[in-house]
């Protein structure tokens, strides 16, 4: 692989480095928040600049610009780089966008998609059950065609941001004789309908992210479906392929390492920068890389988008897994670099940079267990990947 910029993408990356930094300033310290509306204005201005939302057409309200994976790339890398917001993200945006304009209507892609990137909709994904977590195709929520409508009866769990959504995608039973992939279909729904109950869940952050979402007789319109009826399973897979990919992106865990190098070199212990004692310098290199491991590999996934019909196969296999594992770990450095201060927590006087780093360190623990747990995961790339026999099954 030649990994050299040709010179129009030489050209193309001192643009980016121009716009970063004429314009740093505006971005948002956090787009943790939704609705917050510096994020909301750095999103516009990102989009009319065609650094996100870049190959969406201009009547869903992106930049409609010809894909270029490599000017892609080089996007990521800056903002990187500089440790700045590339722009607003979650379920609806990373997940929701790029299904409908896959497999979505036109009238659906009309109502959504431009809002969303805005930030003017804030979505919550209705999948996991209490019965139903590695196993999804077992869920239970069911939906009754009612007239032109579908009623709705059951229940969610670990739904994230519920509490703070205009509109959930969800799964649901609709055909409960067909087999459990075939039988399940994909709605999308308002939060403030009639029927749903939404009850707080708190994490091991101690914050209220996740809830339980309660169904009773919930009506919704029938052409809120994505596409037809019982193949809400294909539609499933098309949003776990892009959560998967989204949970782990390798520039992420780049500009964060590049935080936890910069506190290396401002933590003393007697004296001494933390980066200049070869025990901790071994374990910043040894996940320095890990990170450039893992962006080669995201190159491998970009390599095969270039040439069509090319399967990433394995190479997308492994990013889940293996990003949150190494995020997991970059903020666990920058734990024990802080020393007895990693251990403050909440309104301790002693917190350091409003305590991120031990949110993230609990945080994607969560997500090794999230979006589809890393142990499945890992059965999931030994036997696609690496075609070894199935995990064995109980008759």
């Amino acid at each position: 692989m030649d990994l050299t910029y040709s010179p129009a993408h030489q050209a193309f990356q001192a643009e980016v480095r121009g716009f970063i930094a004429a314009h740093r300033h505006l971005a948002p310290t956090s787009t943790r928040a939704p609705r917050d509306p510096v994020a909301r204005a750095w999103q516009a201005l990102l989009i009319d600049h065609g650094y996100t939302a870049r190959s969406i057409p201009t009547a869903y309200g992106g930049a409609g610009l010809a894909p270029d994976l490599l000017q892609a790339r080089i996007i990521a890398e800056e903002f990187a780089r500089a440790g700045i917001s590339p722009g607003l993200g979650g379920q609806g945006i990373q997940m929701l966008v790029p299904t409908l304009l896959e497999v979505g209507s036109e009238a659906q892609k009309q109502q959504f998609i431009a809002p969303t990137l805005a930030g003017d909709i804030v979505w919550c994904q209705g999948y996991s059950e209490p019965g139903a977590g590695s196993d999804l195709a077992s869920l239970s929520t069911r939906a009754v065609l009612d007239g032109d409508h579908w009623v709705v009866n059951g229940q969610k769990i670990w739904t994230s941001t519920a509490h703070l959504a205009d509109w959930m995608f969800c799964l649901v039973r609709t055909e409960p004789a067909a087999p459990k992939h075939q039988g399940i279909s994909f709605l999308l729904l308002r939060m403030d309908t009639p029927g749903i109950e939404v009850r707080p869940l708190v994490d091991m952050t101690m914050a209220h992210s996740f809830n339980e979402v309660f169904f009773t007789d919930v009506r919704v319109p029938a052409h809120q479906i994505v596409g037809r009826r019982g193949d809400g399973w294909q539609v499933a897979n098309v949003i776990l392929k892009n959560e998967r990919d989204k949970l782990a992106d390798a520039n992420l865990s780049l500009a964060r390492l590049n935080q936890v190098t910069a506190l290396m070199r401002s933590e003393t212990v007697d004296g001494r920068r933390l980066i200049d004692a070869p025990q901790w310098l071994d374990r910043l290199m040894r996940l320095q890389a890990r990170v450039m491991a893992m962006q080669y590999n995201e190159l491998r996934v970009l390599s095969s988008q270039l040439n069509p019909g090319q399967d990433a196969g394995l190479a997308r296999l492994v990013i889940k897994y293996q990003g949150t594992e190494l995020r997991h770990e970059i903020e666990a450095l920058a734990i024990d670099v802080l020393g007895e201060n990693g251990v403050a927590y909440g309104d301790n006087p002693h917190l350091q940079d409003q305590g991120l780093y031990q949110f993230w360190h609990m945080f994607y623990l969560g997500l090794i267990i999230g979006g589809g747990t890393n142990q499945i995961q890992k059965n999931i790339i030994s036997e696609r990947g690496l075609g070894m026999p199935r995990e064995p099954r109980l008759a």
